[in-house]
């Protein structure tokens, strides 16, 4: 049984793996107590602690707009932690999974974007990721990065949780219809990982965490994981209450309204276009996402609602 430090246990992807990943190994939970990724001089004593034989960092500076006004704070979880974990691992030749976003693109055109893609983020929040993708691969050791976009769960702060609140509050909702992407649950991505993770194929005779580096090396250390299909913000929060009103939830909402992004100002600008090329993810791994649809409806069936 390997030991595997699992950042950000308390974020959706973290929440989602911790279960999953125990049928693995031994799941050394690290919260902001134990690794503290604003503080990146503390983390190689707590490395040398833990001692583990893998590393999956789903933690992340994530707060958007913020970003614009503490870019110093989110490029030191964002670019410098990271790179410490990474130069860690390498050092240890432990394996290393970290995740990344859609938002290192520009969002120009309708093709989904592939992993081999000139990047061009907009925003500081972006720039970061895009920069700790970089301090990982300069790092030399075995890894995999793993792009996603418009994560979703039924607990913590994300768009279903926050639509599920305005439309019992609210009688009318403005939602942007012009950026399109793949909502994506953070089950599925955490089933994903476990299923590149603990596969054995039928010629690979290596076990443990030979084997894991194997896995990352066929996909060249990174690949695009988001659930199928494609939607507008707009057409997600439409979704997401007619779920709610299948399952016989009393709702304020009446009207979803369509807005273009210039209609709904933000800090930092968004990409129109956040849809991820799965095709590295299907043929080096044999993975089928499932649709970004019945993802939220399982994550809807785990939300406990008062029907009056």
């Amino acid at each position: 049984m390997i030991r595997i430090l699992l950042t950000g246990v308390s974020g959706q992807v973290g929440s989602a793996l911790r279960g999953p990943l125990c049928s693995i190994g031994t799941v050394l939970a690290a919260d902001r107590t134990i690794l503290d990724l604003s503080r990146p001089e503390s983390l190689l004593a707590a490395l040398d602690k833990l001692s583990p034989d893998l590393i999956i960092n789903p933690a992340a500076y994530t707060s958007v707009d913020q970003a614009e006004d503490e870019p110093e704070l989110a490029h030191r979880v964002n670019v410098v932690a990271p790179q410490v974990l990474a130069r860690w691992a390498a050092n240890h030749g432990v394996p290393m999974v970290h995740f990344s976003t859609d938002y290192v693109f520009n969002g120009s055109g309708d093709r989904p974007w592939r992993e081999d893609d000139s990047t061009e983020p907009l925003s500081v929040y972006g720039a970061s990721k895009l920069a700790g993708e970089a301090a990982i691969r300069e790092a030399g050791g075995s890894h995999l990065i793993l792009r996603t976009s418009w994560v979703f769960a039924s607990r913590g702060k994300n768009f279903l949780t926050t639509i599920v609140k305005l439309a019992r509050d609210r009688q009318e909702l403005r939602v942007v219809a012009d950026q399109i992407g793949a909502p994506t649950s953070a089950q599925s991505i955490a089933q994903a990982l476990i299923s590149i993770i603990s596969r054995k194929g039928p010629h690979e005779q290596d076990s443990g965490v030979n084997l894991i580096k194997h896995r990352f090396a066929e996909a060249d250390g990174l690949v695009h994981m988001s659930d199928k299909g494609e939607t507008s913000w707009h057409g997600f929060a439409s979704a997401i209450v007619g779920g709610l009103r299948s399952r016989g939830v009393q709702l304020a909402v009446c009207n979803i309204i369509a807005i273009d992004s210039k209609d709904f100002p933000t800090k930092a600008p968004r990409p129109l276009n956040s849809r991820l090329d799965m095709a590295r993810l299907e043929q080096v791994y044999g993975i089928q996402m499932p649709d970004w649809r019945q993802a939220l409806d399982v994550e809807l069936d785990q939300m406990s609602f008062s029907t009056s």
